[in-house]
């Protein structure tokens, strides 16, 4: 098999789209075998969401992995289902005690549609999932791939993932010189994934072909430094053959990083409760408490009527908090509110060290007040 070219894929894509039941690419039919029976071997087992084919915990799973390490799930995981161990227990918690619990894992847009997506499952289909991705998709906050994968997973479903290590395994098994930064390449390697699935015992075979397109690209087809030698597809991979794997996917449109410095209000009591504020949605850290926020120190000291400078304005070091495609530059600034004095005149309200516990904060803001008792003064 020979790299595919842009302009083969462009001119085919809607054909391409017509005969997704049409039968694997040249070359390609022991793909899914092959997949299939190293994942029994070979594959990832162990993994508390692969122990069930229950569609809220292998949902759950789904939207904590996206852009997270499986290391770091895990414990998110755990409590979670602690705290809430069925969708109706999700639907009817507030949004602060999930956001609380999720606080730390980060993009926390993922909390927002968890909790609206289970109010969903509740209100629509008396808290039964849907069994068909066409229907899951219609959920919040569930994509193409994530309902396909709760339907291979949960009921055995034939249809297509295409999440970042499929996306790359296939890639390197085609030579697939679409540029997936383009939307109809994407679709046309959605349909020769599609074409790409088991077609028989799909209960048994669906979800351990999904594993496995997971499970190799997170373990031996790996952005910098694939295990060719120990791929079982290595026979059938073009990108292999061409002595180039890494040179695939190709995605042209790189997200450029950027940075934003942010001054933090931290006024405390003598009793040790700090000022938290709700963050506005959308924006950094939506729907979280957190110290208020400012763009210039200056506005920082009129909020609480000082000038920068003044006395009682103890501004600590910078520190920076590394986001997915942007650095945050923070410069904490301690004020202790006089006592007996009214409230600030900012949005927000007080929060003792015992409720800090259960509110849902950004992990910088929880690390500095956790830290500031005795690294700071």
């Amino acid at each position: 098999m020979t790299g595919m070219s842009d302009t083969v894929y462009a001119e085919h894509v809607p054909a391409l789209a017509a005969s997704a039941l049409t039968g694997p690419p040249e070359g390609l039919a022991a793909f899914p075998g092959r997949l299939v029976d190293w994942q029994r071997v070979h594959g990832r087992h162990a993994l508390p969401w692969q122990q069930t084919q229950d569609p809220y915990r292998v949902w759950l799973s789904e939207i904590m992995l996206q852009q997270t390490q499986v290391s770091t799930v895990l414990d998110y995981y755990t409590r979670f289902l602690d705290r809430f161990p069925t969708v109706a227990d999700l639907a009817a918690a507030p949004l602060d005690d999930v956001l609380a619990l999720w606080a730390g894992l980060g993009y926390y847009s993922r909390a927002r549609d968890l909790h609206r997506c289970a109010q969903d499952v509740v209100a629509r289909f008396g808290g039964e999932f849907p069994r068909s991705a066409e229907q899951l998709e219609t959920l919040p906050g569930i994509g193409r791939s994530t309902a396909s994968a709760v339907a291979a997973f949960c009921f055995g479903e034939r249809v297509a993932i295409l999440d970042g290590n499929v996306k790359r395994v296939l890639s390197r098994v085609l030579a697939y010189e679409g540029d997936l930064a383009q939307a109809r390449a994407t679709r046309a390697l959605w349909d020769i994934a599609t074409r790409l699935l088991p077609r028989e015992n799909l209960a048994r075979t669906m979800p351990a072909y999904t594993q496995a397109q997971m499970d190799l690209g997170a373990t031996l087809c790996t952005p910098k430094r694939p295990d060719c030698p120990r791929c079982p597809v290595q026979d059938l991979c073009a990108g292999y053959r061409l002595g180039e794997p890494t040179r695939f996917p190709i995605k042209s449109r790189v997200l450029k990083r950027s940075s934003q410095t942010l001054w933090l209000l931290w006024l405390r009591r003598a009793d040790g409760a700090v000022w938290l504020s709700q963050r506005p949605v959308p924006g950094v850290w939506a729907g979280l408490f957190c110290l208020p926020l400012f763009d210039e120190a200056a506005d920082l000291a009129a909020s609480v009527g000082r000038e920068v400078g003044d006395e009682g304005l103890h501004f600590l070091p910078m520190f920076t908090h590394v986001l997915t495609h942007k650095d945050l530059h923070l410069h904490p600034v301690v004020h202790d509110w006089p006592e007996g004095a009214a409230d600030p005149a900012l949005p927000g309200r007080w929060v003792d060290a015992a409720q800090r516990a259960s509110t849902g904060m950004p992990a910088p803001i929880t690390k500095l007040l956790g830290d500031g008792q005795t690294r700071l003064f």
